[in-house]
């Protein structure tokens, strides 16, 4: 801070100052020299009045010191890099007290067309980081999901269920089906069409009512 009353309360003070930071940068390839000269630069620059700010923010300083640091042969890290560009990036957004910031915006807008990425400022930075947690902070939004479909219930087959009585009976009445059958049979095979007589007529009729029977309990034996 003493350095800061020097610049504000000698009158060539911020020329004095400018030109001492000039010659540190230049050609310098330590890089923690450098590191040391910005924070020196950040903390005038803070402190000092229009006087020294105007000087700073020329195209000769910005170009001639700050801008030619960027070259790759000073293999600066990507720290100090983003500090240099960011310095340009804010001064170039202006002062209170009247200096004028046209020389270092034209180089600040140059560097943009140029492709150089400026690293976001502590506003943009904060701002970025509150909409992230605002992000993370709701709960995604849930996709309706397709109602699920019921399930398909196959209709059982009722099965019946036989005492022994009744299963003895049923293949008593299907022996005299068989039997029939064959009576019946042998009488078509014996008669001829219009010869019938009135007992055979009969028996085809009681033919057809035990031929129903049979079908009857053929379909309940298969249920077993």
């Amino acid at each position: 801070m003493h350095i800061c009353d020097i610049i504000n309360t000698t009158q060539d003070g911020p020329k004095d100052a400018v030109k001492a930071l000039k010659k540190r940068i230049s050609k310098n390839y330590n890089h923690k020299e450098i590191q040391l000269t910005l924070s020196l630069i950040d903390m005038c620059m803070q402190n000092c009045g229009p006087s020294f700010q105007s000087l700073i923010v020329k195209k000769e300083f910005i170009k001639e010191s700050l801008v030619k640091l960027l070259n790759p042969r000073y293999n600066l890290p990507l720290d100090i890099q983003n500090r240099i560009l960011n310095f340009i990036k804010t001064w170039s957004q202006g002062f209170p007290g009247g200096v004028d910031i046209s020389e270092v915006k034209e180089v600040y807008l140059d560097l943009l067309k140029k492709g150089v990425q400026f690293p976001p400022s502590d506003a943009e930075a904060e701002t970025a980081g509150q909409e992230t947690a605002q992000i993370s902070s709701n709960p995604p939004t849930s996709v309706p999901t397709a109602p699920a479909l019921s399930p398909v219930v196959v209709p059982k087959i009722s099965t019946i269920t036989l005492v022994p009585e009744q299963i003895g009976k049923l293949h008593s009445e299907l022996d005299m089906v068989k039997m029939n059958v064959r009576v019946m049979t042998t009488i078509l095979m014996e008669n001829t069409p219009g010869s019938e007589n009135n007992e055979d007529i009969e028996l085809l009729q009681v033919y057809d009512i035990r031929d129903s029977q049979s079908k009857c309990l053929l379909k309940l034996l298969s249920k077993l």
